[in-house]
């Protein structure tokens, strides 16, 4: 039988990290995660995920700047990257897109959607033959 998909959840708020991660559990999905930039670049590359749940707002190194940092290693450039983020403003997201985000979804938004949105993004990449 064939491992679970990996995903890891990147955010600093661990409440956020929580309700994501247990309903990726739920939905099929082993889970890793990460309140730093640092530390999902670390856990990335150690074992690249499926996908990636992705804050853009982080403290330090932010989302945008990890996301670009995973797109030009390459063992992780083929991982697929979902933004997430409170911020609405157009240059927001035209940010994510232009460091390497495949997909964007703004914050608070229903677990089951960011599930659904993991899912497309995972399907997606396994159609093109990035993931195993």
């Amino acid at each position: 039988m064939a491992a679970l998909p990996l995903v890891l959840v990147v955010d600093d708020y661990a409440d956020a990290r929580a309700m994501y991660a247990a309903w990726l559990q739920v939905s099929g999905y082993r889970v890793v995660e990460a309140s730093t930039a640092a530390d999902a670049l670390a856990l990335a590359c150690a074992e690249p995920p499926a996908a990636i749940l992705m804050d853009l707002s982080l403290p330090g190194v932010d989302g945008i700047e990890a996301t670009r940092r995973l797109k030009a290693d390459p063992r992780t450039r083929h991982v697929p990257v979902l933004a997430i983020t409170g911020h609405v403003e157009r240059h927001v997201s035209d940010a994510a897109t232009a460091a390497g985000c495949d997909a964007f979804i703004v914050k608070p938004s229903p677990a089951p959607d960011v599930v659904q949105a993991i899912g497309r993004l995972i399907d997606g990449a396994r159609r093109r033959g990035a993931t195993s």
